[in-house]
């Protein structure tokens, strides 16, 4: 009997953590999946989220849990709407990786500042002459 597996990750965002997601909306997706035709499921919390893992027999059987108004409903209440929510064919991830998503470093963590060019301005006075010397001016902005 080959199962055809689906993941949803859910990560923590500005709007609460994904285990509080999980255990206010958890068991209406479990309860939606055995109703619906699902073999197995599997939860797992991760420092980063959760993830659920759920078999079909079809994929149809997927498409329809998918479209199912509790299902939508609980994956449009994700604590990050914008970039915490993932769902894919396949266990853990469709490319194969054990480990969880790392954050990438804030681009200006730990930069060091740019040098500024030296600028050398000349000086007119009001008479229109120009002075001997030029004074070498640091540029700041």
């Amino acid at each position: 009997m080959e199962l055809r597996w689906w993941s949803i990750e859910v990560l923590d965002g500005p709007h609460g953590t994904a285990r509080a997601w999980r255990e206010s909306l958890g068991n209406n997706l479990v309860e939606a999946a055995v109703t619906n035709g699902a073999y197995r499921w599997e939860w797992t919390v991760h420092q980063w989220g959760v993830l659920f893992e759920i078999a079909f027999h079809t994929d149809e059987a997927w498409s329809a849990y998918r479209a199912l108004p509790v299902v939508t409903a609980a994956l449009d209440a994700v604590p990050d709407t914008a970039h915490g929510l993932y769902v894919y064919p396949g266990r853990g991830g469709s490319g194969g990786r054990s480990e969880p998503r790392h954050t990438r470093p804030i681009s200006t963590g730990g930069a060091a500042e740019m040098p500024r060019p030296e600028i050398r301005e000349l000086l007119t006075l009001r008479d229109g002459r120009r002075p001997a010397f030029t004074l070498g001016i640091q540029h700041l902005v």
